[in-house]
């Protein structure tokens, strides 16, 4: 049903001013995780509960407290009176803005550059929040009986594994049915927005604990260095992985299982002393041909190669691959159409890297696809979005429910 698709979209180009307003009063409440060292998204929620009550939304909150004590809420809405809900799933909480002298303007301060918004969230996930509620702003000012029901998703917590955001929310009686929902989590695209991902590599991130003896760097042999053997450790199980683990899928891209060493945490204090103790991280992004338990157990072997210390291997976030959504299912078809009607593009089917929410209804056997239209951006100093492209993923989401 898509004759009132022109009063929709009109409503939604309207509310350019609002949205950019809007935007700039969202961004300044930080909603880092907790587990990273911020207060979570509860003022952020709070601002979008009280902001979609203003037009006349009905929400729900599904809030879960976290180890740290933090409440960490999801909100939930629907209209329509249809017999099938697509869900658009956005979330609310940031990652922290990194190094601030690699900005140009405050990370938390919307700047606004021609068609560009600047600031740490603009674009994820300010950008397909604000599409989504923006698209179901103008579905329910317009009056319009729709095909499919429009569900709104904010979800909490995702930048760090969603354990207290869409995990726990497939899980609660009711909310969700494999018979009658679909998901669009608008948390990952590119700029002509002619991708739609269906699939995901699973995800394991590792804490690599080296434990050894802590000394004076001048008497070396009274102790044993960690930083030495932990440097060890790490060649031969990055050698191993990229050589075991090597297969190639065409549907991903990278085509390939991904395993990189990224954070280390600091040592010592002064060059003299040999550390005794050294931790670093491996993240791991592996293509559904292989089992996290497979790779986890072969890690642990390379450790058991260094007896001369103790190597702890503790998953920190561990995400195993849901089966991919069907290039034929329901949800595909429909966001397919409604890109190439209002976008003149074809989209191609792909599987990424990156976790998404979108995992976990794939996991409840449920239809699940990513997409937006947005620059690769995130998490990137001076990370911004355009302007047109939330207004024009929200006509997309508004066409797709007509």
């Amino acid at each position: 049903m898509t004759d009132g698709f022109g009063a929709v979209s009109g409503l939604i180009d309207s509310y350019r001013q609002d949205m950019i307003g809007r935007m700039k009063e969202m961004i300044p409440i930080r909603a880092i995780s907790p587990s990273s060292g911020g207060e979570g998204e509860l003022e952020r929620a709070m601002f979008l509960d009280k902001l979609l009550g203003s037009w006349g939304i009905k929400t729900r909150r599904y809030d879960y407290k976290d180890d740290t004590g933090a409440i960490r809420p999801n909100i939930i809405a629907r209209i329509g009176n249809a017999k099938k809900t697509i869900w658009f799933v956005g979330h609310t909480d940031t990652v922290a803005e990194g190094d601030r002298s690699l900005w140009k303007g405050d990370p938390f301060c919307v700047r606004i550059d021609g068609d560009r918004m600047y600031g740490r969230g603009t674009n994820d996930n300010g950008q397909g929040v604000m599409s989504s509620i923006y698209a179901m702003r103008a579905i329910k000012e317009s009056g319009i009986d729709t095909g499919y029901n429009f569900g709104l998703v904010l979800a909490a917590d995702e930048e760090v594994g969603s354990r207290y955001g869409m995990q726990k929310l497939v899980e609660e009686k009711g909310l969700f049915s494999k018979s009658s929902d679909m998901f669009v989590v608008p948390d990952w695209g590119n700029d002509r927005g002619d991708i739609i991902e269906v699939g995901e590599k699973g995800l394991l991130w590792l804490k690599v604990t080296v434990k050894g003896k802590q000394v004076h760097a001048s008497t070396p042999d009274l102790g044993v260095n960690a930083y030495r053997y932990s440097i060890r450790f790490l060649y031969e199980a990055d050698e191993m992985l990229h050589s075991k683990y090597g297969k190639t899928n065409s549907l991903f891209n990278p085509n390939v299982s991904t395993f990189e060493m990224t954070k280390h945490e600091k040592n010592v204090d002064s060059t003299n002393i040999i550390p005794g103790i050294e931790v670093s991280y491996i993240d791991c992004r592996v293509l559904p041909d292989y089992r996290l338990d497979d790779v986890l157990c072969d890690i642990k072997a390379i450790a058991r190669r260094f007896p001369q210390v103790s190597i702890s291997i503790d998953p920190i976030v561990r995400e195993d691959p849901a089966a991919a959504t069907q290039a034929d299912s329901e949800v595909v078809r429909i966001l397919a159409s409604s890109v190439h009607r209002l976008k003149g593009i074809k989209p191609r089917l792909m599987g990424i890297g990156g976790g998404t929410c979108a995992a976990f209804p794939r996991k409840k056997g449920m239809q699940a696809a990513v997409w937006s239209t947005e620059p690769d951006i995130a998490h990137q100093p001076n990370e911004y979005t355009r302007i047109s492209y939330v207004l024009g993923d929200a006509k997309v989401f508004a066409h797709m429910v007509l």
